[in-house]
């Protein structure tokens, strides 16, 4: 089975301006597909999936063209305008451009809408239910306060694959559990979302142990089961608390426990399944 990262960014500072690495020096520079292979490489890693990191479709359109020319870009997780009436159409023009049947999901960031029920505005659920009706997955970009939403969200269109990014964020550097555990058992009850172990590293700070993160991924585990989760490293993101290939044997550590059949499905299965990602 093919090791997948199912989760990390590239930008081009050059094109396009990211104000949110304001502040960020150990990333605030180009990322791009050279930058990829060259630590992807090294750490066995067979196919991505590159997530999108502006609401911009313009962006979506770039990192399409970029997935088309690379052997390594399985998928791309873009964004649209959920709220906008034309959704469907704002899908066709991207699937029929350079690198369009690399287009697998669509994310739009919800972590910083001032409404918490963003999810459940009646616009953004008809917007997901076209996502649906184009055969793609969305991915959520939520903190914890948000998944009482997310759930409303995820029973609306019960035949669509959401995808919980960073399983929501839980505070790990305050370790907190609750009210995170509970909001994502919920989540997790409803058979059409699965959820991506990344990000952790990050919210745990610059100062962690695999210590730290474990009680989070167990309870995930517990909640999804291994044939409903995914690795992502949120590379360049996780440069701030560790390197590449630290985090990638750190998700290793952290599902030890598991047998070889169901860390395949960890490490690329799900990822597989939900993206619905061509054959390698």
């Amino acid at each position: 089975m093919r090791r997948i990262d199912a989760h990390h960014h590239l930008w081009d500072l050059d094109a396009r301006p990211q104000e949110w690495l304001d502040g960020l020096d150990v990333i605030r520079r180009s990322f791009g597909l050279a930058d990829l292979s060259a630590v992807t490489g090294p750490s066995g890693v067979d196919a991505t999936v590159l997530v999108q990191v502006l609401n911009s479709v313009e962006e979506t359109a770039d990192f399409l063209a970029l997935a088309g020319k690379s052997d390594l870009v399985a998928g791309v997780v873009g964004w649209v305008d959920l709220t906008a009436p034309d959704v469907a159409e704002q899908l066709d023009r991207l699937r029929s451009g350079p690198g369009g049947d690399r287009l697998v999901g669509v994310r739009h960031l919800v972590e910083p809408e001032p409404d918490p029920d963003w999810l459940m505005r009646p616009d953004v659920l008809a917007g997901l239910r076209a996502v649906r009706d184009a055969g793609l997955a969305y991915d959520l970009l939520t903190r914890p306060h948000q998944l009482p939403a997310a759930l409303v969200a995820v029973r609306a269109v019960p035949d669509m694959v959401f995808v919980l990014d960073h399983l929501s964020k839980p505070d790990v550097a305050g370790r907190r559990i609750e009210p995170w555990a509970t909001h994502l058992a919920a989540l997790a009850a409803e058979p059409n979302v699965v959820a991506k172990l990344s990000g952790l590293v990050t919210e745990a700070g610059p100062e962690w142990t695999v210590g730290d993160l474990q009680p989070y991924v167990d309870v995930a585990l517990e909640a999804f089961g291994p044939d409903r989760l995914m690795v992502g490293t949120d590379w360049p993101v996780c440069l701030l608390a560790a390197p590449y290939s630290e985090v990638l044997r750190t998700a290793e550590q952290l599902v030890l426990g598991l047998s070889a059949a169901e860390r395949e499905l960890v490490f690329g299965g799900t990822a597989e399944r939900a993206y619905r990602l061509a054959a390698g």
